[in-house]
């Protein structure tokens, strides 16, 4: 729809992050019901953006989850091994320790903040929520902008029904949006993840200067505004300007395969329906991701759809297209913006259970 009917003309390039997350059982004597944690950086370098959660829910269950931002320069990095050794640290591993793990889940995120909110309205139709980017990164939380959003979009649909209005813009919507508290939220918090883009320190500084602060001066919103124009697949370098990462083997106990995690999203697809993930030009893969980048679609996609099978000098690329749990990272962090993610037929995909 955004591209049908050009709602990010003007607008910064959306940025997205790929969000990975598991759902533990853990042992009762390390259950702290309510506990949040959240951390930034590492096992992330400081040129990364990336961050965690860990949450104790009731019944002896913890969330945890690692977003990594898909402007990441490095081909050779991997969301999915960064999030496995980020539970390896022992203010993490605690947690975890004597516990089994139940779930499994991914998907892509949007983070572009205010500046990168396309235009949310056409004709018939509106977005809501973090389809449209409404996430308030700054505070990891979307589902109050959701709610919102869709009560603004809802009331505006109402009026246009009441006026017997039909197959025009719901621009009402907008309007209100502009004039709700929600506008003055993400407002403040707009140039959260652009300043991630200057390294974790100058980060770190700057959202503490903004979002602490100049609201304890008196001045809610920054008097500046950071813009970018670079879409997040064409921030990847050619694995030649970077070291490769090599990451451990995983112990099947804190750390984990790929195959074996995507069992736990119960994700399922019919063996025979044609493939969701496309692509536009089937010599890609290896000519120009493979030979430039390494082939990461072997690496950013947390699920082990992406393969390179073959001797040297005659790979290609298989796609488990089965494997998938619908995070779309494909289609955002592809350096050729070669592969395509569509509708599945009848609907299949992860069964998520308490995630």
């Amino acid at each position: 729809l955004i591209a049908r009917y050009q709602l990010d003309a003007g607008k910064d390039p959306q940025a997205y992050g790929i969000g990975i997350k598991e759902l533990w059982q853990i042992d009762p004597a390390r259950h702290e019901p309510g506990l949040v944690v959240h951390a930034a950086g590492w096992p992330l370098d400081n040129a990364t953006y990336g961050g965690a959660f860990l949450y104790h829910a009731d019944g002896g269950k913890v969330s945890i989850g690692y977003v990594v931002g898909l402007d990441y320069k490095n081909p050779w990095l991997s969301p999915f091994e960064e999030f496995q050794r980020f539970k390896t640290h022992p203010s993490i591993r605690k947690h975890l320790e004597g516990g089994k793990r139940i779930g499994y889940g991914a998907r892509a995120i949007t983070a572009g903040g205010l500046m990168s909110l396309p235009k949310t309205v056409f004709p018939g139709g509106a977005l809501v929520g973090c389809e449209a980017g409404f996430l308030n990164v700054s505070r990891i939380k979307g589902s109050h902008a959701a709610i919102k959003t869709g009560m603004l979009a809802a009331d505006a649909a109402f009026d246009a029904l009441v006026a017997d209005r039909q197959h025009d813009e719901l621009s009402a919507y907008p309007a209100a949006f502009e004039s709700s508290w929600l506008h003055d939220e993400l407002k403040q918090s707009r140039n959260f993840k652009q300043w991630f883009k200057k390294g974790q320190t100058v980060a770190t500084l700057m959202t503490g200067i903004e979002q602490w602060l100049l609201p304890k001066l008196g001045i809610r919103n920054p008097p500046w505004t950071l813009r970018h124009s670079t879409p997040d697949h064409a921030c990847l370098e050619p694995a030649d300007k970077h070291a490769k990462i090599v990451y451990p083997k995983p112990d099947g106990v804190l750390t984990f395969d790929r195959l074996s995690s995507v069992f736990l999203s119960s994700t399922n697809h019919a063996e025979d329906q044609p493939s969701h993930l496309t692509l536009k030009d089937a010599s890609v893969p290896v000519r120009v991701n493979l030979a430039e980048y390494a082939g990461p679609e072997a690496r950013y996609c947390p699920a082990g759809v992406y393969e390179f099978v073959g001797a040297q000098g005659s790979e290609q690329l298989q796609i488990n297209a089965q494997n998938c749990v619908h995070c779309k990272t494909c289609d955002i962090k592809d350096p050729t913006q070669n592969i395509v993610w569509v509708t599945p037929q009848g609907g299949g995909g992860p069964n998520y259970t308490g995630m």
